[in-house]
């Protein structure tokens, strides 16, 4: 095999064919960076990226404001997490 195959082998992964539609122009500017035969391999890393990325979001807005409270009081500003992370500190090397 190839480098290229070796670092694509399919041979263990379920994969299904489908059918996309795009410009002529997205197209072309994806030919240009990774030609016709890199267009499935980039479409999919796109997508993996995409669908990483709003995971992140969905993550991030579900946890939003999780730290407000009492229980959490040593974050409510770089003064108090600092002194925070300061005692911390001084409370491990003391152990």
């Amino acid at each position: 095999m190839l480098e290229w195959d070796n670092q694509w082998d399919l041979s263990e992964v379920v994969v299904a064919r489908t059918h996309v539609v795009m410009s002529d122009e997205v197209l072309i500017a994806i030919d240009e960076v990774v030609g016709k035969r890199g267009r499935s391999r980039f479409l999919e890393e796109a997508a993996v990226e995409k669908l990483e990325r709003l995971a992140l979001a969905e993550a991030v807005e579900e946890t939003a404001g999780i730290a407000r409270g009492g229980v959490y009081s040593h974050w409510r500003d770089r003064e108090a997490a600092a002194a925070w992370v300061r005692q911390t500190r001084r409370t491990e090397s003391d152990a």
